[in-house]
């Protein structure tokens, strides 16, 4: 074919590359999965030509941290990811991933956002999950990481207990093997069991694994409010053990963090990076907090698994043994601030999603630590899908992240759709229009940073940590991965009562080269696709 002859020109749009240069009118031409030309492309024929005078045009949003290893089983069109320009998404987050596993029916414990039966979904290597999910119709590109906390439980179950040496090279072995399976890094949820009673002697084992594939290391840390410095401290020394790349997700502090915590944990990372360690970091942009509600439990509550948990619940003894835990894993538990927490997923009391715990407790006559027990026990097996969410990050430490280059954006959240079997989940606030939030809040209205640095943030620097080397830019030979979107009109439209909402001003997307978003509107068509490292 003709270079002159394409399939699709985007024409007349303000193009960002995606680099953080500025932005420049060009046309782009599109042939197959790939971006064949930048440049003045009036007199060239294509199949379909697209003015986009007065609107942006970048490289598809790539979100680096999300919980969509089952949802995209689910429902592979990722609608609520598509519909704000997000063109890949980076599964197996916080050491939560779905594979590998050692009997089929931990799927459905170990997956966050599951869904029904999974007879017909069954899978125990990396490799083999990775098959599977191949084999949906994807919305948009995929890369997975191989979680700590799942390749715990395939090595010593549901045993409450340190792992010993040779259960450590045993969990070695297995991210070895996924790694080699074509997982793309290795992450840690150092406060959810069983990351939370893992020391570094066992993670960083683990770490070597990864530095040794030159795969990065992403985590949730240990502690981000009193002990922060010791959270932080200790995600950055296992990585300069191991000699890996640190990716620390969502860094913001909790409550319960003195004031300096953002400042002073930026200077521990500014440090380091300046003694050689590879390490940047990662905001969700806005202010609210979320995590699995289980999380809260002790360590004891937790051993033997949901149905164990279940057990203790109903035991009045044990109520108010984990009622006097003094270290939950949010401080406002500890501190009784039941007025900032609001319930944010559940399968059971859908009707009470967007409510405040103190507004439910008093509704139901009870305690709100005792509307814990009963929405956890009402959820049964599924307690891990019950989410809630707190105002609780500081608008002044999302400000001072974005001011450092080598912070990206991301969403913490699951692929959805607002109909079908997703229908009445929620992954976060912002799961519909996390891209937009940022946009709009804090490049157009705060003007924390540039829109050609806004853009970089979610495409160029994603890749980069990631080892992508064919996406996240604007470039002739790229992947098509292409967002259109209006800078003027883009905005989020969640609230906390109704998150499930799209957002406005996205105008048209590109998924390997084939329109997925139409002036707006969805289009029926899903092609995105696995990305396996080690990535060509």
């Amino acid at each position: 074919m003709s270079k002159n002859s394409f399939d699709t020109v985007l024409e007349n749009g303000t193009v960002y590359d995606g680099t953080g240069n500025p932005g420049s009118v060009a046309d782009i031409g599109i042939i197959g999965d790939r971006i064949e030309h930048i440049g003045n492309l009036k007199d060239a024929d294509s199949a379909q030509r697209i003015n986009v005078q007065g609107l942006a045009v970048s490289p598809g949003f790539i979100d680096l941290h999300t919980h969509s290893d089952f949802t995209l089983i689910v429902d592979g069109s990722a609608e609520s990811q598509v519909h704000q320009g997000v063109t890949t998404e980076v599964i197996g987050q916080c050491g939560h991933s779905v594979a590998p596993v050692c009997h089929h029916d931990d799927i459905a414990k170990r997956a966050i956002g599951y869904v029904g039966d999974s007879k017909d979904k069954r899978w125990k290597s990396f490799a083999e999950y990775l098959d599977t999910l191949e084999a949906e119709s994807l919305g948009v590109n995929v890369a997975a990481f191989v979680g700590h906390g799942t390749i715990h439980h395939a090595v010593m179950g549901d045993d409450l207990r340190l792992p010993e040496p040779e259960e450590v090279d045993q969990m070695a072995l297995l991210v070895e093997q996924s790694i080699e399976e074509g997982a793309a890094g290795f992450s840690t949820g150092l406060e959810y069991w069983p990351g939370s009673q893992s020391t570094p002697d066992h993670i960083e084992p683990l770490c070597r694994v990864a530095a040794k594939h030159n795969r990065l290391y992403a985590t949730h840390v240990r502690n981000r409010d009193r002990y922060y410095d010791l959270g932080f401290g200790e995600a950055m020394a296992t990585a300069r053990s191991a000699g890996c790349r640190l990716q620390i997700s969502h860094i913001q502090p909790k409550y319960g963090a003195p004031d300096y915590a953002m400042e002073h944990t930026l200077e521990m990372i500014h440090t380091n990076r300046g003694y050689g360690l590879d390490v940047a970091f990662d905001v969700i942009p806005h202010d609210w907090n979320h995590t699995l509600i289980m999380a809260i439990l002790p360590k004891w509550a937790l051993e033997g698994g949901v149905e164990k948990i279940i057990e203790r619940l109903k035991d009045k003894a044990c109520r108010e043994r984990i009622k006097k835990n003094r270290n939950p894993m949010w401080l406002l538990v500890a501190d009784r601030i039941w007025d900032k927490i609001v319930l944010l997923n559940s399968i059971e009391n859908v009707d009470l999603i967007g409510e405040k715990f103190s507004d439910i407790a008093r509704m139901r006559g009870i305690d709100p630590y005792d509307l814990v027990f009963d929405l956890l026990l009402e959820e049964g097996p599924a307690m891990y899908q019950l989410l809630w969410t707190s105002n609780s990050f500081s608008q002044a430490d999302l400000k001072l992240c974005l001011e450092q280059n080598e912070c990206a954006v991301i969403s913490d959240t699951l692929a959805l759709a607002p109909y079908g079997p997703l229908e009445k989940k929620v992954g976060s606030l912002s799961g519909y229009g996390w891209t937009p939030e940022f946009l709009n809040k804090y490049v157009n209205e705060n003007k924390i940073i540039s829109i050609e640095d806004g853009i970089r943030r979610m495409t160029s620097l994603p890749a980069q940590r990631l080892g992508v080397k064919d996406r996240g830019i604007l470039k002739e030979n790229m992947k098509a991965d292409i967002v259109v979107f209006d800078t003027s009109s883009i905005r989020s439209t969640w609230t906390v009562k109704e998150p499930r909402s799209y957002p406005t001003g996205i105008e048209h997307v590109f998924v390997n080269g084939r329109q997925t978003i139409s002036a707006g509107e969805r289009t029926s068509i899903n092609n995105g696709t696995v990305l396996r490292a080690p990535f060509a």
